[in-house]
């Protein structure tokens, strides 16, 4: 089990701990973050105040000119993934921004690259996007496409409810839940997404043991227990 030890806070806070420590001090007002790279338990001084608009959630596959059958992924959930989906190919890590990753692909280290496709649209790169997968192939990093600022709790943020978007912070609540009841952190593969439409919410789930058995379920319920859902999803698959 100790390929998959969770650490939910300490290589997710990697991600933002300095940012956070500005907010602390009294340096910046709001962090905003990518949410998928928070961890799933937050400093309640430092509580997220507001959910962006969801951007593409998926995960996509950008392809280069080179054929050597090698797919590059930073993640464990796409890497068992992507190999569980194509049985002919190896994946290897890959590290760096997007543009140093797709430095390397283009220059014939890697046949293809699976990347978060809001990553490469918020960069004006559509271009680059071969494939979207769907969650049934590649099921996405819980919160993957939403952005989140965070505040101090002593301080009134009423006025950024102008930009909050509920359906985001529902479907957040949810998916962070479950992962935190998996107990996941960045070494522990599993992925979420949550839909709304009106007032139901349904969540749909992966968790990948230590064995590399997969194990999905799906949930609906009102959004108004998106967390319950999130927490009872987790429980379902667990056992």
């Amino acid at each position: 089990m100790s390929a998959f030890s969770s650490d939910p806070s300490g290589i997710k806070g990697m991600f933002t701990f300095e940012i956070e420590q500005a907010l602390s001090d009294g340096v910046i007002d709001i962090a905003v973050h990518s949410l998928k790279d928070m961890p799933v338990n937050v400093n309640p001084n430092l509580p997220i105040i507001a959910y962006s608009r969801r951007g593409n959630p998926f995960d996509s596959l950008v392809m280069g000119k080179n054929n050597n059958n090698v797919i590059g992924s930073s993640s464990l959930r796409r890497c068992l993934q992507i190999s569980r989906l194509y049985k002919n190919i190896e994946v290897r890590p890959v590290r760096g921004n997007i543009g140093t990753r797709l430095k390397r692909l283009d220059n014939g280290e890697y046949s293809g690259l699976v990347l978060a496709a809001c990553g490469l649209e918020r960069l004006g790169l559509n271009e680059r996007i071969t494939k979207i997968f769907t969650p049934d192939e590649i099921m996405p990093a819980p919160c993957q496409g939403i952005l989140a600022c965070q505040g101090r709790r002593d301080k009134n943020y009423s006025w950024i409810e102008a930009v909050n978007d509920e359906n985001s912070r529902d479907c957040a609540l949810s998916e962070r839940s479950f992962s935190r009841q998996l107990g996941a952190g960045c070494n522990i593969p599993a992925g979420a997404y949550a839909e709304v439409q009106g007032d139901i919410l349904t969540l749909r789930g992966l968790y990948i043991d230590s064995s590399g058995n997969f194990h999905k379920g799906t949930l609906t319920g009102r959004r108004s227990e998106a967390e319950i859902i999130g927490r009872e999803l987790a429980e379902k698959i667990m056992r």
